[in-house]
């Protein structure tokens, strides 16, 4: 790549990627250091940081302080899991979907979920469990609790049209996530409103998503019988 003006750190990332499979760098070498790379591309060190920077985020690359940045001898695959909108999820199924809220309620935050959270003791969340069905079958019941202090005009939506998914997504940024996930056995509330006998094997979903620091929605979706996620990386 030569010397050229408005070189983005797109581009010196894709150049970064060319060398390595390439072999020009191959598994395990030792990359030229930032200022070395800034000046044959002829830009800013930050642009070459913030390239190299995604390439570690991606698992293509280490860096270590003082021990410069080097190709990875096994590069490690993130696999990409959107949070998706429910709805469009089924329509996208070439299905007809239907929303139904089952209770909306404001509590205090259970312990469980003060401990889980972070959130402080005498707190209020809105408890919310919906429904979700693909072409008048059901496809997911989802429980949800909302951290009214992080999303105080959450309260001012009945939530009776339109699902806490979609509205979350809309209306609150969040900067991060955690995303675990189970089998679980139908019982209770779940055989009913997923319409499976006892103990039928489920597949359940929960996320939590903060804003910066503070805890916004803790959700748990769990998936008609059957159900299967992809992703891909």
């Amino acid at each position: 790549m030569t010397n050229q003006k408005s070189v983005s750190f797109q581009d010196i990332r894709e150049e970064v990627i060319d060398r390595i499979q390439t072999r020009i760098w191959p598994q395990g070498s030792l990359l030229p250091t930032e200022l070395e790379l800034a000046a044959e591309f002829g830009c800013a060190r930050a642009t070459v940081n913030r390239a190299l920077r995604e390439l570690a985020e991606q698992g293509i690359v280490t860096r270590k302080r003082k021990g410069g940045t080097r190709v990875v001898t096994t590069p490690v695959k993130h696999a990409k899991l959107p949070i998706a909108v429910v709805r469009q999820t089924i329509e996208d199924m070439n299905a007809g979907y239907r929303y139904a809220l089952v209770s909306r309620t404001l509590i205090d935050c259970p312990a469980w979920l003060q401990a889980k959270l972070g959130i402080p003791e005498g707190a209020q969340v809105l408890h919310l469990q919906c429904m979700h069905h693909a072409d008048n079958r059901p496809f997911q019941f989802e429980e949800r609790w909302i951290n009214v202090n992080a999303v105080p005009h959450v309260m001012d939506e009945g939530f009776l049209t339109v699902g806490p998914n979609e509205w979350l997504l809309a209306e609150v940024p969040f900067s991060n996530a955690e995303i675990a996930f189970s089998a679980v056995p139908a019982t209770g509330h779940l055989q009913e409103f997923l319409s499976v006998p006892t103990g039928t094997p489920l597949f359940q979903l929960e996320r939590t998503t903060w804003f910066r620091n503070d805890p916004v929605t803790f959700v748990r979706m769990t998936f008609h019988q059957g159900y299967q996620m992809r992703t891909t990386y």
